[in-house]
């Protein structure tokens, strides 16, 4: 199958796959600190013939350039829209060699800048989902199986590339665009709505958006979370009270529905409600109508209910889940780990604009219009891990990624958070801080550190793992020069081992 491409008005191109592709191995950008304005973007392989290999690399390649080249682009609902060359000049301009396979993507340095494959030094391997391959101080990718088209959505808006939509949600991966696409359907339907997702995914935020697009936007939007009702006063917290009742000195009060009417009241934690006092709730969920403690007269209200819950529906009442007809459900991070690089950004961001001292330290100019100096080695951690808490986990875990640097750079997690939590897959092993034993394979806890903190024993390991090839090392590890190494050789006495195979 091939790709058949037209010229768009911004002059890139735009590349839509043949009918019968449904999906396509990927390498998504996660890390690249010269170009930060890449994350999101990605190389699209597709199968063509099996095993038929596809370049890679800086710059677009010469004419006719066989084997055939890849070029990073933006997926984004309706197109495919081919991005500028990479510009790093620690890449060659034939870098990788791809091959895609139905089962896995082969991957192999051609060029002259090392590779990483889940944080270990090698010069080829497989891919599946899930896996991160770096080229070593310049660029980070996450592997994984994605939609070859994300189809048109005519409701949809398209905001800046990588960028917060018009109702703050962040993210470019297929998962986020299609509750885009249900956010705009569902928001200007008048029915009640239950709200679904994990604890941390952003139901308020999915919530204020649901409000943002119906015909009650003018009105207020209430928000409670239903579990801090206390059980003998929810029908005053709901449905409000005349002075005086129930008991003396009590101050007249509209409750939440008489505040939300004209509006929107979302209750947070709904399915926490015993089913008895969910019950109060189905006159009003019907028609509107309601009476306040003490009060004889009926009033009525025009709200929408959405009610929000991370547990089963059928924790809910029946009938009253039966006048909520309208279902949202948000993906978490685990669905849509290709988001989590854009996700730190914006937090980061949001985070360096109320705190002058998280700009100062973190940003090479100012937070609006500049990426945080964020570590490879943390950016990987967050890749492989399994969410719980989803973004509100993601913020904690940025909080203490910062508290622990001491330079301009968020360093990665201390080994007790990456092991409380860390990926389970087999090929993800734990990114911890101490260097493994008794075989030294794994070089990333060295790279980018003082040259003469790196134990003379685990040099001899790199140059024995990479063939006595002095560039490699030095690349690797991120010196300066080839002259750090060979000073280092000198001090420490290493050998230099060529294998016979090496030629």
């Amino acid at each position: 199958m091939s790709y058949q491409s037209t010229l768009t008005p911004d002059h890139h191109r735009s590349i839509r796959p043949d009918e019968g592709m449904d999906t396509v191995w990927a390498l998504v950008v996660a890390w690249c600190p010269e170009e930060p304005e890449r994350l999101g973007e990605i190389l699209s392989i597709p199968p063509g013939d099996p095993g038929a290999a596809r370049q890679f690399g800086r710059g677009v390649g010469a004419p006719g350039e066989r084997p055939s080249r890849v070029m990073l682009s933006r997926q984004r609902p309706g197109r495919l829209d081919m991005a500028a060359p990479l510009r790093l000049r620690r890449i060659s301009r034939s870098q990788l060699a791809l091959r895609s396979f139905t089962d896995r993507l082969e991957i192999a340095s051609t060029g002259r800048c090392p590779m990483t494959i889940n944080g270990r030094a090698q010069e080829s391997g497989a891919l599946r989902s899930g896996d991160v391959v770096e080229l070593v101080g310049q660029i980070m990718f996450l592997c994984e199986r994605r939609p070859a088209w994300i189809e048109q959505l005519d409701t949809v808006e398209l905001h800046p590339f990588g960028s917060p939509d018009t109702h703050g949600l962040v993210g470019e991966t297929a998962p986020i665009w299609e509750l885009r696409r249900q956010l705009r359907f569902l928001g200007p339907r008048d029915a009640h709505v239950l709200i679904r997702g994990e604890s941390g995914v952003g139901k308020e935020l999915a919530a204020r958006a649901l409000h943002a697009l119906s015909e009650k936007a003018d009105g207020p939007l209430v928000s409670r979370n239903a579990a801090t009702l206390p059980e003998g006063l929810i029908d005053a917290e709901l449905f409000g009270n005349l002075a005086n009742y129930p008991n003396p000195g009590m101050p007249e009060r509209p409750g939440l529905i008489g505040a939300a009417a004209g509006g929107t009241l979302m209750l947070d934690e709904f399915a926490e409600l015993p089913e008895g006092l969910q019950a109060h709730l189905l006159r009003v969920l019907d028609a509107g109508e309601y009476q306040r403690l003490g009060d004889v007269e009926v009033l009525r209200a025009d709200f929408r209910l959405l009610a929000a819950t991370n547990r089963a529906e059928s924790v809910i009442k029946h009938d009253v889940l039966a006048r909520m007809p309208l279902r949202l459900a948000l993906p978490d991070l685990n669905a849509r780990r290709a988001d989590i690089p854009l996700l730190a950004n914006h937090l980061l961001r949001r985070i360096a604009q109320e705190d002058p001292e998280i700009a100062r330290r973190f940003f090479p100019d100012d937070p609006k219009v500049s990426a945080p100096r964020i570590s490879a080695r943390l950016v990987r951690q967050l890749l492989g891990r399994t969410w719980r808490s989803h973004v509100r986990e993601l913020e904690s875990l940025l909080w203490d990624a910062m508290s622990r640097s001491s330079g301009d750079q968020i360093e990665p997690l201390s080994a007790t958070r990456v092991l409380n939590q860390a990926h389970s897959a087999p090929q993800h092993a734990p990114d911890t801080a101490a260097p493994p034993a008794p075989a030294i394979t794994d070089f990333t806890p060295y790279i980018g550190a003082p040259p003469d903190s790196i134990p003379g024993p685990v040099l001899q390991a790199c140059l024995d793992a990479n063939n006595g090839v002095q560039e490699k090392v030095w690349r690797l590890l991120g010196f300066k020069s080839r002259f750090v190494l060979r000073r280092l050789i000198k001090k420490h006495t290493l050998i230099i081992r060529r294998s016979p195979d090496a030629g």
